[in-house]
């Protein structure tokens, strides 16, 4: 996973409240088991004008709905996607991460998030930021007034600084800050354990020799 320190990106205001991981990722996508391809599927039923889409349908074909913020012009490219209370609400899936993921997206700034959500974000390397109100209502109105309008998020620092005006702070628990700066994900937590494994193994091949023959 790769680590995050600083990142500075285009933000893509989603001015939604509860959006559920049906909306960002659909259950027809939840067969497939691999983390990428997800990103021309994220937010699917919003994003195009059809019916909707299949695993491997080629999206360059399908038909777009141009007033849906991520068909814009102005957004394209986005990297920090901003949306209003309780993110990422709804059914556990990962593939809701890995979409968003996908489609280049490193930070989520929302009122909430969904629990679970929020968890399998951190997982897959996004960073979810949750602000209050009154902030996240000034980051809607500085995109709306400003084409091209970027945020510098500072994890180190834990704030988020706008091209004008003093930077906002952020919480984040320990752990999960811990986790992006280093890019570990359950398996890179795991491997941090690695001598302490062996050493167990070893152990246990001593006692118990007539499991490993």
């Amino acid at each position: 996973m790769q680590p995050f320190t600083q990142h500075r990106g285009l933000v893509v205001p989603l001015d939604r409240s509860n959006v559920d991981t049906d909306a960002i990722i659909p259950k027809q996508f939840l067969k497939a088991i691999t983390r990428t391809g997800y990103g021309p599927f994220l937010f699917d039923a919003w994003r195009y004008d059809d019916a909707g889409g299949f695993p491997g349908q080629d999206c360059s074909i399908r038909p777009l709905n141009m007033d849906f913020v991520l068909n814009q012009p102005r957004y394209q490219g986005g990297s920090v996607l901003l949306a209003r209370e309780n993110f990422g609400c709804g059914s556990s899936r990962e593939h809701a991460a890995w979409a968003l993921v996908d489609a280049g997206f490193r930070v989520i700034i929302a009122e909430s998030f969904g629990e679970i959500f929020h968890g399998n974000a951190v997982k897959n390397g996004l960073l979810p930021i949750t602000l209050d109100g009154e902030t996240v209502d000034a980051l809607f109105r500085a995109c709306e007034t400003h084409p091209g309008y970027t945020l510098e998020v500072d994890l180190s620092g834990q704030q988020v600084v706008p091209p004008v005006g003093g930077s906002v702070v952020f919480e984040v628990e320990p752990d999960v800050r811990d986790r992006l700066l280093h890019g570990l994900d359950d398996i890179g937590l795991t491997l941090e354990h690695s001598d302490s494994i062996r050493a167990f193994e070893h152990r246990r091949a001593e006692r118990f020799p007539w499991l490993y023959r």
